[in-house]
């Protein structure tokens, strides 16, 4: 006897089957990431510490690593991005599964893995329909930091890409002001 279960359902499993790998649902597939390297979680905790000397938290905005993302492209689909920027009343905008509405989001960055090709492609799609002001993908594979900013219609304009040895600013969109080192996204703080 076939026990039918939801796409969600699945992905619980997974999860549950998985521990430490990242289980999103984009555009009704499961995508499973496996555990981060070191150097793309040093760069996580950069980027903590660079939010909480600029005031993030004073200034209104939370940053936190690994907060479900809702998304409209699908009905169960979610994201789990690398690090966020919300609104500091996020927790009113709770939908299930311990995803967040994509209105409190001001910014969402991913930092690529070995499926750099998810955080590339199909995540600009999805969360330029999710309406996400600012897109910052750490592209290892190209060695460069691309900038989403602005969607209109549900995609985004062309990026603005940044080399090594250059920063990146933060969208004035997100409430602070920051520049973040292309080569610390890169490679982690070294």
């Amino acid at each position: 006897m076939l026990h039918e279960s939801s796409l969600a359902d699945a992905a619980d499993h997974l999860r549950e089957e998985l521990p430490g790998h990242r289980v999103e649902i984009l555009n009704g597939s499961i995508v499973v990431t496996p555990p981060p390297d070191g150097p793309h979680q040093e760069s996580l905790t950069w980027l903590i510490e660079e939010f909480s000397r600029t005031g993030a938290r004073q200034a209104g905005v939370r940053y936190i690593g690994g907060i479900g993302l809702w998304l409209p492209t699908g009905p169960e689909d979610y994201a789990v991005p690398d690090f966020s920027v919300v609104d500091d009343d996020y927790r009113d905008a709770l939908v299930e599964k311990n995803c967040y509405a994509p209105h409190v989001f001001r910014l969402v960055l991913e930092v690529t893995s070995t499926n750099w090709s998810n955080d590339t492609a199909i995540k600009v799609g999805t969360y330029a329909k999710a309406g996400i002001p600012a897109y910052l993908i750490a592209d290892r594979h190209h060695d460069e930091v691309l900038l989403y900013t602005d969607p209109k219609d549900g995609k985004y304009p062309d990026p603005r890409r940044f080399e090594r040895g250059r920063s990146v600013p933060v969208p004035e969109s997100v409430g602070i002001t920051l520049d973040l080192s292309v080569d610390i996204l890169l490679d982690g703080d070294d």
